[in-house]
C-alpha cells in the first residue's frame, strides 16, 4: 500500500505582484523520485523552498504525513531534520571540516551526542565516497567533492525525504557524474526525492516521475517514458526538443 508523504494543494506563491506559483497540487508518495524539469523562472526552484519553508507560500495548503507544515503550531526545527535540502551552492561552513559539517547538525538540531553524530557521520561519508577527505575544509575539496558532502550531511540528518535543487549547476561537467551517481544509488535505496534538475538523462533513467512546470504551473506530470517519448503537453514536447536537440 502506498504512504503518502506530501500532499500539496492549490500551492501559492507571489514576490510583490508577481506571482510565481499559480496553484501548484500534487501528491509525493514515498520512495518515489520526482525529477522536476522545465525553463529557467518557471518557479522549480520557488516550488522547493515552499516545501522547505525557506519561503512562505502565500497560499495554499502542504501536508506532509498528514500534518499541515502551515498550521502556526507546527514543528519547523523538526520537519527540516526530517525534510533536507541539498542546494546549487553546497552551503558549507568554510571554516569546518567535511566532518564537522555533516556533525555539528546533528548535535544542534537531533541533540545527539558527539559521539553518536560522529559515528552517524562517517556511515554516511563513506556511503558518498568521501571518508577520505572528513578532515579537509570545503576550500580544499572539488565542487562535485563538495556536494557529495553536502548530500552526507542531509542523511545524516536522519532525512525521510531530501530536495535537491539543481545540485549539479554549480559544478563542472567532469564533476556532474559522480553527484549523480551518489544521487542515482540514494534512489535505488528507496529514499524519497524531488529533484529540480536539467540533466535530463537523470530525469529519465532514474525518477520514477516526472513533473514539467511552466510559468508557474505543473503543465505535465507523468512516467519518464511518457514525458520524453510521447508527451501529452505541446509545452512539455516544445520544452524537451530544445534541450535535447531531437524531435519528441
Amino acid at each position: 500500500m502506498s504512504e503518502n508523504i506530501f500532499r500539496i494543494v492549490d500551492l501559492k506563491k507571489n514576490f510583490g505582484d508577481h506571482q510565481v506559483l499559480k496553484g501548484i497540487t500534487m501528491n509525493v508518495e514515498k520512495g518515489e523520485v520526482v525529477s522536476i524539469i522545465g525553463a529557467s523562472g518557471s518557479g522549480k526552484s520557488t516550488f522547493l523552498r515552499c516545501l522547505n519553508l525557506l519561503e512562505t507560500p502565500t497560499g495554499g495548503e502542504i501536508d506532509f504525513r498528514g500534518a499541515n507544515i502551515l498550521a502556526s503550531d507546527f514543528d519547523l526545527r523538526s520537519y527540516r531534520s526530517k525534510v533536507g535540502m541539498v542546494f546549487q551552492q553546497f552551503n558549507l561552513y568554510n571554516n569546518m571540516t567535511a566532518l564537522d559539517n555533516c556533525v555539528k547538525p546533528q548535535m544542534l538540531v537531533l541533540k545527539k551526542t558527539k559521539a553518536a553524530a560522529h559515528e552517524n557521520a562517517m556511515k554516511y561519508l563513506e556511503k558518498v565516497g568521501m571518508s577520505e577527505y572528513i578532515n579537509a575544509r570545503p576550500d580544499q575539496l572539488s565542487g562535485g567533492q563538495k556536494q557529495r558532502v553536502a548530500i552526507a550531511r542531509s542523511l545524516a540528518m536522519d532525512s525521510e525525504v531530501i530536495l535537491f535543487d539543481e545540485p549539479t549547476s554549480a559544478l563542472d561537467p567532469e564533476m556532474v557524474g559522480e553527484v549523480l551517481l551518489v544521487m542515482k544509488s540514494l534512489a535505488e535505496s528507496g529514499l524519497t526525492m524531488l529533484v529540480v534538475t536539467h540533466e535530463m538523462q537523470f530525469a529519465k533513467d532514474v525518477s520514477s516521475r516526472v513533473v514539467f512546470m511552466d510559468k508557474g504551473v505543473i503543465a505535465e506530470d507523468d512516467k519518464p517514458e511518457v514525458i520524453f517519448n510521447n508527451p501529452k503537453n505541446p509545452r512539455t514536447r516544445e520544452f524537451l526538443k530544445r534541450v535535447l536537440n531531437e524531435d519528441i
